[in-house]
């Protein structure tokens, strides 16, 4: 009996799966014939074999990419591979880096692209990436993409979700930082006019911990202050529960932001809408470049920078001008005291900049 050691069959022993060299087919008993199928046809095995070979080198027999486009697609495509630069090739998907340059110098080494087919002999474009390279081209999606970055932007850094919709048409926030003994607050409009910014002082945790109850009590009280808005934004404090030195101040920012929304979310019972949201603390500081590092510096110098500019004919925020000189004063004298005060305003700058697209982009 001879034997094919080209082919081989899958058998159980053991335990394991192990394959076995097997009898050539017709000598085969016919309970093995149904596991063992006949040998292929050489013909369709050397087609399977080039398409392989082409599959493994990122290319498509043939002129198949030209297949796939119109003469007019063809020329449209052409024309803007032999006359676009690195920069403007950079707007079209896949095409970011380096792809852009190595299309730019093979045009100069070897002359305008003739045909669809040449792209495919670019540095790093392969066939897949040569054909969403050409439909980009004939379709730039540029709207498409900067509409989903922005609705990624908001469910990235503002929780819950929230239609954008809801959040263009709200007229006023009020944003709220609370440290571990005191809660600020700044009320601001769609026009980012401070209507109202001012802080409590509340518990002081280094102390001692509190019940519950002590916190119903207090953030009622501060609560009782804050004026009514359409939203009340509150900052996501970025401490790892796995720092266990931090435990209890992670506690005591948990429970007081869970009071806050329970407190603040007096209607969700009966419309089941989100009138409390949060945003990354760190977000905002990447928003006004306050980060070194994963450390967060003190927005003080940008406070006091907004004031300034408040006499301007367009201030980047608009305060009240009977308020300006107070808050100058406060921000002059308690420095050290109020760094929740400017977190609050620079939240709620950052959250109407980040809604309503601003010139000023969160940066991710």
């Amino acid at each position: 009996m001879a034997w094919r050691t080209n082919l081989a069959c899958l058998f159980k022993a053991g335990g394991r799966w192990r394959w076995f060299a097997v009898p050539e087919y017709s000598f085969l008993p016919p309970g093995l014939r149904n596991i063992c199928p006949r040998r292929k046809s050489t013909a369709p095995e050397k087609i399977a074999a080039s398409v392989a070979v082409c599959a493994a080198d990122g290319k498509e027999p043939g002129n198949v990419l030209e297949q796939l486009f119109s003469a007019e697609q063809q020329a449209s495509i052409l024309n803007v591979l032999n006359t676009a630069s690195s920069k403007e090739l950079e707007a079209f998907r896949l095409l970011r880096g380096r792809k852009s340059v190595n299309i730019v110098e093979h045009r100069k080494k070897f002359g305008p692209f003739q045909s669809l087919e040449r792209l495919i002999d670019v540095p790093l474009i392969q066939y897949k990436t040569a054909v969403q390279v050409c439909n980009s081209i004939l379709c730039p999606e540029s709207g498409r993409k900067k509409k989903s970055k922005e609705k990624w932007l908001l469910r990235k850094f503002i929780k819950p979700d929230v239609e954008r919709e809801r959040l263009k048409a709200v007229n006023s926030i009020v944003s709220i930082v609370f440290g571990t003994r005191r809660i600020a607050w700044a009320h601001l409009d769609r026009k980012l006019t401070v209507l109202d910014w001012q802080q409590a002082e509340c518990w002081k945790l280094t102390n001692r911990m509190y019940p519950t109850s002590f916190y119903l009590e207090e953030i009622s009280s501060v609560i009782s202050k804050m004026p009514k808005a359409d939203l009340y934004i509150l900052e996501k404090s970025g401490l790892s529960i796995q720092n266990t030195s931090l435990f209890p101040i992670l506690l005591h920012f948990l429970i007081t932001e869970a009071m806050l929304y329970a407190l603040l979310n007096k209607t969700f019972a009966e419309d089941g809408q989100h009138r409390v949201l949060s945003i990354n603390r760190n977000a905002v500081g990447k928003h006004f470049d306050l980060m070194v590092g994963d450390t967060r510096t003190s927005g003080r110098e940008l406070v006091k920078t907004f004031l300034t500019q408040a006499v301007r004919k367009e201030p980047r925020v608009f305060f009240p001008q009977e308020q300006v000189l107070r808050y100058r004063q406060k921000v002059l004298k308690d420095s050290h005291r109020i760094e929740e005060l400017y977190d609050s305003l620079l939240q709620a700058v950052a959250f109407y900049e980040l809604v309503f697209d601003k010139s000023v982009e969160l940066k991710c």
